[in-house]
């Protein structure tokens, strides 16, 4: 086992459990977690994330997550389970960049929240798969990965969910708040049911990079006081339930990405430009964070780590986008690079994000995937054992 590699947290659904999964995504008159709509369902996703949690002990992977096999998008599924939200098929889906990096690629369409009444984050699916995740991995490091406070915070707040004859929020600090308690509650849950660590997961931070072509934010005629009071408003209230997860004595990890559906991106944005925002200010203990390639810029961006002694940054040098082994050569280099600005010691490996974001996963195989998982895991060893 090599502690100094780790997974994002998601990992390729097997076939059965796809056939359940793409059903799902085309109704909208059904209700999270879908168990009662689909016969069979339930114990297809049981066998398959107790599978899935074997491969890991057997591929000695030191820190075990559900594959999450019990999720359909990295984020949705987790406000699904809030009491207070009701879901949707939209008119469209999410954006990305498509393999030419030019076109759109437009995502599944299930994407529609709406808040129905007051949010709470009490008696959460996700705590009882989790309670099975823990017992499933026995002796094994466990973690849960859902969406960042800020994350939803902007999804929900950029949607017709403010205001209204009939709107449950009527401003954007009522659903700031309601939202904070939500995940408060979440939280405390996941800790009373032995919960240690919690992954934050977030693709925002890059909106707020000036150099990022694909933000809403970049670009002439933008007011950049609005942009810096939204920038500070998502750190505050991560910082909030990072502070109350701290109290309950939680970890609290992140893994930032750009975006990652079918092998896709959504967009740039260099860390550089955004380290003394969301890399210094946000108070979590591990961050893990994307260079597999030009897009994050530079890792000089380290460099603000320098005045947060205990923290650990897990360098996504590695690509769950391809389906062939990553470049050794230059893994080594940004590593013995990365050493060179913050101490080895708090460096770790990864891959730059999980292997199925969604349930379909990127374009790769099985195989391929944990070839992948064993080279990271090889080149790990190699370098810290220097």
């Amino acid at each position: 086992m090599c502690e100094r590699f780790q997974t994002v947290g998601s990992l390729l659904r097997p076939s059965d459990l796809l056939a359940y999964k793409t059903q799902i995504e085309h109704r909208d008159d059904i209700s999270y977690p879908f168990y009662q709509e689909f016969q069979g369902y339930q114990d297809c996703e049981a066998k398959a994330i107790e599978d899935v949690v074997s491969k890991q002990i057997d591929n000695k992977l030191s820190v075990i997550t559900d594959g999450e096999y019990s999720k359909s998008m990295w984020h949705l599924d987790f406000v699904w389970g809030f009491e207070g939200v009701s879901r949707y098929i939209a008119d469209h889906g999410y954006f990305f960049r498509d393999i030419d990096g030019s076109s759109k690629y437009e995502t599944r369409k299930d994407i529609g929240l709406r808040i129905t009444g007051e949010l709470s984050g009490k008696n959460h699916h996700f705590i009882e798969v989790f309670k099975k995740l823990k017992t499933l991995a026995g002796e094994q490091e466990t973690k849960l990965c859902v969406p960042s406070p800020s994350h939803i915070f902007g999804e929900l707040s950029w949607s017709d969910n403010i205001g209204g004859t009939d709107a449950v929020y009527q401003t954007r600090q009522e659903l700031k708040a309601g939202l904070v308690k939500a995940y408060k509650e979440f939280v405390a849950d996941f800790a009373a049911a032995g919960g240690q660590i919690l992954q934050f997961d977030d693709c925002l931070w890059e909106l707020f990079a000036d150099d990022n072509p694909n933000s809403p934010y970049t670009g002439e005629n933008i007011n950049q006081e609005e942009v810096q009071a939204l920038a500070d408003e998502f750190i505050d209230i991560n910082n909030t339930v990072i502070d109350f997860g701290h109290s309950l004595g939680l970890k609290m990890w992140t893994h930032n990405c750009r975006g990652n559906y079918d092998s896709r991106n959504m967009g740039g944005g260099s860390y550089v430009k955004i380290a003394n925002l969301f890399l210094k200010q946000l108070k979590y203990d591990r961050f893990f964070l994307e260079w597999d390639d030009e897009r994050a810029g530079s890792l000089e961006a380290l460099a603000v780590f320098k005045d947060k002694p205990n923290t650990e940054i897990v360098l996504g040098l590695l690509s769950s986008k391809t389906n062939t082994l990553d470049d050794e050569e230059r893994v080594l280099r940004l590593l013995d690079e990365a050493s060179s600005i913050i101490d080895k010691d708090r460096l770790l490996l990864s891959h730059q994000c999980g292997f199925a974001s969604c349930d379909g996963g990127n374009e790769l195989t099985e195989d391929e995937q944990w070839a992948k998982i064993n080279q990271g895991q090889r080149i790990a060893k190699q370098y810290w054992s220097k």
